[in-house]
């Protein structure tokens, strides 16, 4: 045992003399290598930089990348509902519709298209989801409709004001601007019980929600109202363009449609404070975030705005059907109710 010790020592003398000079070898040949790295970094150095190639960056959520959306919504296709089609909501899997003239709302996947279902209402033209029920005003009734959202199956019809239009789901209750008697109608969601009903400016059209309050667009009054969401209890008005209608909120600030100045007002949602006015198309109407951008439905040019939300920059506008007026997000796409009664067409982009 002792004797195979030292030849135990000997070999690892051996080994660390074979292990430095391969280290050495090693060293010698890496610093010519240094070297010359060193030259081609100073030569690409001096060269200029090209731009970078192919998707370096996006805004397009998981979604839209599981789905390849990555077109800037220049590919379109339409689908069949009823006429007149004005308000139009998504429920996490169908587009809704709400079709004025012909008196029903129409369902459709929003996969591929296809109609789901067709539910008769009175005058339908705005349309909320609330997690589980689609929301129905009908304008000419003075009443809200509530549905099945799986099946369509009537759960009810609630009173609201006079000629009601647009409304909101704030995460426990119904809110209905109603454009006749300048108001607003707070119902709980649940059961339809009417919780208040609340003065605003004059022609209320649009309903949005940011999270603690209530944003009402004032069509006659240039104006949107600001309700605390608790109680109702106006927290401000704040001047916007000429005939405010469509708002949306961004997760910080609001975003106004004004139809006769052909503009979009941005508002921050903590005071109302002016943060921009920003051109798009001829009588902008339905507004809708998308997680990175703001997407405007312009009326009487026929297309569509989209805007970057940080900053209000024109991303780029594209044509739809005839008189486009709701707009919604289903996650990849944007959906357009073009409203003109010959059309009968939804938009898909």
């Amino acid at each position: 045992m002792k004797e195979e010790i030292p030849a135990a020592l000997a070999r690892v003398k051996v080994s660390k003399r074979v292990a430095v000079a391969v280290i050495l070898c090693g060293l010698v040949g890496i610093v010519p290598y240094l070297a010359r790295t060193q030259e081609r970094n100073e030569v690409w150095g001096a060269l200029p930089q090209l731009p970078l190639i192919g998707v370096t960056s996006s805004t397009q959520n998981p979604l839209q990348i599981g789905l390849l959306h990555w077109y800037n919504a220049n590919l379109t296709t339409s689908f069949g509902v009823g006429s007149a089609p004005i308000g139009i909501a998504f429920d996490g899997a169908n587009i809704w519709v709400a079709n004025f003239n012909s008196s029903a709302v129409t369902k459709l996947r929003a996969s591929d298209g296809k109609v789901l279902g067709t539910f008769a209402l009175s005058s339908p033209v705005g349309v909320a989801f609330d997690g589980s029920n689609v929301w129905v005003t009908n304008f000419l009734d003075d009443t809200v409709t509530k549905l099945r959202a799986s099946d369509g199956s009537l759960l009810g019809t609630f009173s609201t004001g006079g000629g009601p239009y647009g409304l909101g789901f704030d995460g426990a209750n119904i809110w209905v601007a109603n454009i006749g008697s300048n108001n607003v109608t707070k119902l709980r969601a649940s059961d339809g019980t009417v919780l208040g009903t609340f003065s605003v400016g004059t022609g209320p059209e649009f309903v949005a929600f940011d999270g603690t309050s209530i944003w009402v667009t004032n069509t006659a009054s240039d104006t949107v109202t600001e309700l605390r969401d608790s109680d109702g209890s106006s927290l401000g008005s704040f001047k916007v363009g000429a005939f405010p209608v469509g708002v949306a909120f961004d997760g910080t600030n609001l975003w106004v449609g004004n139809e006769n100045s052909n503009t979009v007002t941005k508002l921050r949602a903590t005071d109302g404070k002016l943060l921009g006015t920003f051109v798009v198309g001829q009588a902008p109407r339905g507004v809708v975030f998308d997680g990175a951008n703001i997407w405007v439905t312009n009326m009487g040019s026929n297309n569509v705005t989209k805007l970057r939300a940080g900053n209000g920059s024109v991303l780029g506008t594209f044509a739809v059907g005839r008189n486009p007026d709701g707009i919604a997000f289903d996650g990849a796409n944007i959906w357009v109710a073009n409203s003109s009664s010959s059309s009968k067409r939804v938009t898909k982009l």
